[in-house]
C-alpha cells in the first residue's frame, strides 16, 4: 500500500518519515529525490542553468538551493520554471522507487501533495497538520529567514484546511517530540492492519 506523507513547510514531516522508517515503512523521500536530480552534472541542473543560468549555482558549482528558493519566493514564474523542470524527474525516480520496495508499506514523502497532479497513483493519504504560527516560528529558529520570507513560504502553499481535506489519516505535530512518536504509533499499526486487509483482498481475487 503506498502512503502519501504530506505536510505544509516546518510541519515536522521529516520528523514522521524517520520515526515510521524506524518501525519499519520502508521511505521514499521526494526531498532527497529533489537533491539528486539536480547534483552536479546531472541533467536536471543542467535544465535549471538552461532556465536561469550560472547565478543559482555556489563557488563548488553546486545548485545553491537557498538562493534558488528566494528567487522563485519573489518570482511565480521563475517557481513554475523550477517545477515544470524539477517535477517529472522527481515523479519518475519516486515510482521506480516505490515500484522496487518490499513489504507492505511505502511511504512517499511529498511535500506538495495537496497542490501536485503527479501523485494520483498514492492509495492512503496522511497529513502532519500545525498551525501556522509554529510553522514561523520554526522556520525563523531553524533556517534563520526573514518574517517575510517566512511568511511567503507558508503563503505559497496549499492552505491547510486544504490539506486536511484530502487527509486519510492526520498526525498532529504542535506538541513533544514523545507526543509525536506515540502517534507515529498508533498511525503505523493503523496502516499496516489497513495494508495487510487490502493484501488478502487482492490475493482473493487474484484466486
Amino acid at each position: 500500500m503506498n502512503v502519501g506523507l504530506t505536510g505544509g513547510v516546518a510541519s515536522g514531516k521529516s520528523s514522521v518519515s524517520e520515526q515510521m522508517g524506524a518501525l519499519g515503512i520502508e521511505v521514499v523521500d521526494t526531498d532527497v529525490i529533489a537533491r539528486e536530480v539536480v547534483a552536479r552534472n546531472s541533467a536536471g541542473l543542467d535544465r535549471l542553468l538552461a532556465c536561469f543560468g550560472r547565478s543559482i549555482l555556489d563557488a563548488q558549482g553546486n545548485l545553491d538551493r537557498r538562493a534558488m528558493r528566494e528567487r522563485v519566493f519573489a518570482d511565480a514564474s521563475a517557481k513554475h520554471q523550477l517545477e515544470s523542470v524539477l517535477h517529472p524527474l522527481i515523479r519518475e525516480r519516486a515510482i521506480e522507487l516505490t515500484g522496487a520496495a518490499r513489504g507492505p508499506l511505502v511511504l512517499i514523502v511529498v511535500p506538495l501533495l495537496a497542490e501536485s497532479k503527479h501523485y494520483d497513483w498514492v492509495d492512503r493519504v496522511l497529513v502532519v497538520d500545525v498551525e501556522a504560527e509554529v510553522q514561523r516560528r520554526r522556520l525563523l529558529s531553524r533556517d534563520g529567514v526573514t518574517l517575510e520570507l517566512a511568511e511567503a513560504m507558508i503563503a505559497s502553499q496549499a492552505s491547510r484546511l486544504t490539506r486536511l481535506s484530502m487527509a486519510d489519516d492526520v498526525i498532529l505535530n504542535s506538541g513533544s517530540l514523545s507526543e509525536l512518536i506515540a502517534q507515529c504509533a498508533v498511525t503505523h499499526r493503523r496502516l499496516l492492519r489497513l495494508a495487510q486487509r487490502r493484501a488478502m483482498g487482492l490475493v482473493r481475487q487474484m484466486r
